[in-house]
Parts: C-alpha cells; sequence; structure tokens
C-alpha cells in the first residue's frame, strides 16, 4: 500500500470525524483524515460548544460576583472590573489545549492527518485542492458537519450582522444585541452578553422559544429569561436586516402584521445550521442528497454511492456532537462487521444556559399526538435542600411514563447541573426502567439528583416527599 493510499479516509474532524478515525485505527484499519482548517475537532471545539461553554462560564462567575457575592457574605471594595479581551483570551486558549489534544489523539493512533480542502475525484480517490496530492482509498466517511443558516434577504457581512462565529470572538462587548432565532445557540450567547452588561433582545418567529423542546420546559425557560430582563418578541416575522455602519437596523411583523424596528450595534443570526457539502463533488460520484441538503443514507449509514459512507450533520437526525460520535462509532465497527446499536430517541439535547436544560425521550405533545396512555410527575427545584443552599432555585424535574406500565417515556429537566442529571434519564430509559425503579434507588443527600426520584415518586403515585 502507496503513503497515500488507505483503507479508510475521514473527511472532517469535528466530533464524529476524528473520534470515528479513532475507532477505525483501533480496529486496526489504516487511517488518514482531511481537515480544511489548520486546527482539527471542527466546529464542535474551535467555534462551537467549547468556546460556548467557556464564554458561559466566565459570564456565570462575572454575574455571580455581581447580583450574588453579597448574598453569600462577600463583600468587595472598589468596583468590580470586567476585561472582556481577556476574557476572550481564555476562551482561545481553552480552544488551543483542546486542540492539542485531538492532535495528540491522531499521533497516539497513528493517523495520517491531511491539512486542506477534499473533494472527490471518483467514488476511490481524494484531491488535497493545497497541495494538488491524491489520496486513494478503499472506503470514505463523509463526516464535513454543518455551517449556520441564514435567511435569504440577510447578508452575513460578520462585521455587523453575525453568526455564532463571530459572537465568540467580538472586540466589544455590545451596547444592544438582537438575536433573530430563540433556539439554543441563540439563546446561549444572548445570556453570555446580557450577563457582560448587554441589552439582548431575541426576535422568534415561532409563539414559544426552542420550540423542539417539551412546552413546559419551554415556558419555565422563557419565564427565568424574562426575570434576567432579556426581550422576547414571539410570534414575530423579520424581514429586512440591514447594517447602516455602526448599528444594524432589524424589522420585523408581529402577529398583527405590525412592523416592529430593532435599532442595534450587532444582530446575531441565529436561525440553526446546514449540512455543509460545499465543494465535495458529490455529484462526481453520484452521492445522492434529500431536499435539505442532506446526504441520504441507510440504515448502515452508506450513501448511495458505494464504499462512501456519511455521519453527523450532513445526515438526518439532530445536528449535536455526542450524536456524530455515537455515528462515528457505529460506521467504524459496522466496516468491521460488527453489529453496533444507536437508539436515536435515546441521543440526549441540552442547553448549557443557566439554569441549564436537558432532555431525552419524547416531549408530552409528542406521546399525546402518538396516543399514548401518560402519566406525568414534575418536582421543583426549590423544594431541595441542595438548591437552597446553593440558591439555585428554579427549574423542576418532569417525568413522563407510560400509564399502565410504568416504563419510562421521557425526561426533561430544566435547574441546575441538568446536563449532567439528564444521564440518570438516559440509563433509566436504556435499560427499560419504569419510574418505581427510580423511586427505589438510593439518592445522595442533599444533591440536585434527588428530584429526580421525587419526581419518580410524583409519577409512580403521586406522592413524592417533600412537596
Amino acid at each position: 500500500m502507496s503513503l497515500n493510499k488507505f483503507e479508510v479516509v475521514v473527511i472532517g474532524s469535528g466530533p464524529g470525524g476524528y473520534v470515528c478515525a479513532i475507532r477505525l485505527a483501533q480496529l486496526g484499519f489504516k487511517t488518514a483524515i482531511i481537515e480544511k482548517y489548520n486546527s482539527l475537532g471542527g466546529t464542535c471545539l474551535n467555534v462551537g460548544c467549547i468556546p460556548s461553554k467557556t464564554l458561559l462560564d466566565s459570564s456565570h462567575h462575572y454575574h455571580d460576583i455581581i447580583k450574588n457575592a453579597f448574598s453569600h457574605g462577600i463583600e468587595i471594595d472598589g468596583e468590580v472590573k470586567l476585561d472582556f479581551q481577556k476574557m476572550i483570551d481564555r476562551k482561545n486558549k481553552v480552544v488551543d489545549q483542546t486542540v492539542k489534544g485531538i492532535n495528540f489523539l491522531m499521533d497516539k493512533n497513528k493517523i495520517t492527518v491531511f491539512n486542506g480542502f477534499g473533494s472527490f475525484i471518483d467514488s476511490s480517490s481524494i484531491l488535497i485542492k493545497e497541495t494538488g496530492e491524491k489520496i486513494s482509498f478503499d472506503k470514505c466517511v463523509i463526516a464535513t458537519g454543518s455551517k449556520p443558516a441564514s435567511l435569504p434577504f440577510i447578508n452575513l457581512d460578520k462585521k455587523r450582522v453575525i453568526t455564532s462565529t463571530e459572537a465568540l470572538s467580538l472586540k466589544e462587548i455590545p451596547k444592544h444585541l438582537v438575536i433573530v432565532g430563540g433556539g439554543v445557540i441563540g439563546l446561549e450567547l444572548g445570556q453570555v452578553y446580557k450577563r457582560l452588561g448587554s441589552e439582548v433582545s431575541v426576535i422568534e418567529y415561532s409563539n414559544k422559544i426552542t420550540p423542539f423542546m417539551d412546552k413546559d420546559v419551554s415556558k419555565e425557560l422563557l419565564k427565568i429569561f424574562k426575570k434576567e430582563k432579556i426581550n422576547f418578541y414571539l410570534s414575530h416575522k423579520v424581514f429586512e436586516v440591514e447594517n447602516k455602519g455602526q448599528s444594524v437596523l432589524v424589522k420585523a411583523k408581529d402577529i398583527d402584521d405590525k412592523v416592529v424596528e430593532f435599532n442595534s450595534d450587532y444582530c446575531l443570526v441565529s436561525v440553526g445550521r446546514k449540512p455543509y457539502t460545499d465543494g465535495l463533488n458529490l455529484s462526481k460520484i453520484d452521492v445522492k442528497c434529500n431536499s435539505h441538503g442532506k446526504i441520504m443514507v441507510n440504515n448502515k449509514f452508506e450513501t448511495s454511492s458505494e464504499n462512501i459512507y456519511a455521519i453527523g450533520d450532513v445526515i438526518d437526525g439532530p445536528m449535536l456532537a455526542h450524536k456524530a460520535e455515537e455515528e462515528g462509532i457505529a460506521v467504524a465497527e459496522i466496516m468491521k462487521n460488527q453489529k453496533p446499536h444507536i437508539d436515536y430517541n435515546l441521543i440526549p439535547n441540552v442547553i448549557y444556559t443557566w439554569p441549564e436544560v436537558a432532555s431525552v425521550g419524547k416531549t408530552e405533545d409528542q406521546l399525546i399526538n402518538e396516543n399514548y396512555d401518560i402519566k406525568i410527575g414534575k418536582f421543583p427545584m426549590r423544594a431541595l435542600g441542595r438548591s437552597r443552599a446553593s440558591n439555585d432555585l428554579d427549574g423542576f424535574v418532569k417525568i413522563i411514563a407510560d400509564k399502565k406500565s410504568d416504563e419510562i417515556l421521557g425526561v426533561h429537566i430544566i435547574g441546575a447541573r441538568a446536563a449532567d442529571l439528564i444521564i440518570e434519564g438516559v440509563t433509566a430509559m436504556e435499560f427499560k426502567a419504569s419510574c418505581e425503579d427510580i423511586s427505589m434507588m438510593s439518592h445522595p443527600h442533599p444533591t440536585y439528583s434527588e428530584a429526580m426520584k421525587e419526581a419518580a415518586l410524583s409519577a409512580l403515585e403521586n406522592r413524592p416527599l417533600h412537596i
């Protein structure tokens, strides 16, 4: 086998791509990975999950000092100063360290890395445009991820009218940030800048924020954000966004078709993401995409072209890093004739605002629409000793179960550490546990996890212990 001939080539080094490459290497395949940027890790690591969580954490510390320190008996003499550039520098440092970690893993697993834009020559070879290198392969995995979507009439100039990528590297804190879209990314970044002193206005086409979440969770999150003085304009349709040089004019129509104008110094367009397949030359290898631009695959992640596979954001399903990782592992094991399984119903969703939001399984409305006979248990976080100790009183745990069998069908959490708590729901549902099973488990006291036991008791026999 020549130096540029590989058993498997992975295009894209995001969570799906690099995890796939590692699993392939573990299984004994001679593996290469192609990444168009100079740093590995994809959107998630470089301009997504990791940097946004870093800024969320920094802004949380600042907000806590300003708003909550005094109540803890901590008095700060003089002005609390914010060094925004230092905050951005810390974010960059965290990203750099994590990138180095991915580089280490590539070396450790003897995975060959090609930096440059890869496009298909035919169904067994790829050209790296920048270097002119030709790479041959037996099999190829497309893991090129996604990029921010926009609206047809919006010009993303990336100076005043920005995507999440630019919002993570601003040179100043906006006086007024208008966010188009009330989804995950918009809410996370909106909360960052609100904590740092920006006026934040969220314009959402739907009549609720996070339309994909359970209605009770969405309602509670909206209530909490309004308490934080974030402005929400629901059922508003944006039809014009104009960069005025030092400001941005956003025009929208409300539910009565009345025009509402917003003047801000930045407009963050956060209307979802779209699959990134530009420049791959998919037509050359007869890889078919659906009407949304997503690559069509079967249950083995095989595309319409033999020996070409696809995973992650470029195929159907939620655009989540951990979903891409599971698919990356699965496709590698399929190539080794193993029989991995992914239950897409058990892929958890998380919003890293504070309080955090997390869910697994189906929402109440979904289950009603599918004619399930359900029962619901809810328990408020404020009833927990741990919540009172930390003054994180907002939120609840909601468990939805089958009325007859008691099997858990959905878990929805809003509250402190929801992102970590949700794994109990995932584990329970993986093993088809019932509310009774959860209620019989000993949960440590005092912890936030006790809300899971209490919600299970509430669903089981309407007998929570602490309310």
